[in-house]
């Protein structure tokens, strides 16, 4: 109704009403009430589009497959667990490099560049795209002239050799930083293998089935007190199972 001054004025049914309705949770477009347990839809959360196998998006040829290389010589597979390239690690990084992570996304990016200290976080102009592009271009460039071969051509052998002497800073890898590349590809790889299936990595959900993780479910209030006793349910991740084939 209106006021004598012309504006509008709310009755006291209608204050009365408002409040009952915002007091048990209902609304008028579709009328909810919240009694014993908290509301719930599947993809609710609006979880990233999940990767999925296909050709490379940041990765050539080559580069992808020395990625995979290197991914199962950081992760070789053995009788239990796949490595690096069945877990899906390769994919994994590559998708990354293809999306915000590659692009250096929220991050600040214009210069002065200096060398930081490891508390600081990343400092370079080089971002991990260009790190990844200028660093498996060297390890296969080094690889050529002083073995003869790509470094995904190697025996397990030499590869090993090489990422030894990549770690401690003796291989000679010109044009670029080795042992922060290296640095760099094994934190990405344990990523792949660890992470959620929606980004590419942990295929069929290996690395949770081997050490136990019970993944993205919804709650473990059931669980919260019993200590010391192994969960009975198989891991999910943010899609449910996820299976996948071989890229």
């Amino acid at each position: 109704m209106r006021n004598d001054k012309g504006g509008l004025s709310i009755c006291r049914r209608q204050l009365l009403a408002g409040a009952a309705y915002f007091a048990l949770g209902i609304s008028r477009s579709g009328a909810t009430i919240i009694l014993d347990h908290l509301p719930w839809a599947p993809n609710s959360g609006d979880p990233p589009p999940p990767a999925r196998p296909g050709p490379w998006h940041f990765f050539t040829g080559e580069e992808g497959r020395t990625v995979e290389a290197l991914a199962d010589r950081i992760i070789p597979p053995d009788p239990q667990t796949p490595g690096g390239t069945d877990a899906g690690c390769a994919v994994f990084v590559d998708r990354q490099l293809a999306g915000p992570y590659g692009r250096q996304e929220g991050l600040y990016t214009r210069p002065p560049f200096m060398k930081g200290a490891k508390n600081q976080g990343h400092q370079s102009e080089q971002g991990p795209a260009q790190q990844y592009r200028d660093g498996l271009a060297a390890l296969n460039a080094s690889c050529k002239a002083q073995l003869g071969k790509a470094f995904h051509e190697l025996s397990d052998a030499d590869k090993d050799r090489v990422l030894h002497e990549l770690e401690s800073g003796e291989f000679n890898f010109d044009g670029t930083d080795g042992k922060a590349f290296f640095a760099q590809v094994v934190k990405d790889v344990q990523m792949g293998f660890f992470a959620d299936p929606i980004y590419g990595g942990n295929r069929d959900l290996v690395a949770w089935k081997m050490i136990g993780f019970p993944g993205a479910r919804y709650n473990y209030l059931d669980w919260v007190k019993r200590h010391n006793e192994p969960f009975p349910l198989p891991p999910v991740g943010m899609t449910g199972r996820i299976e996948w084939t071989r890229r």
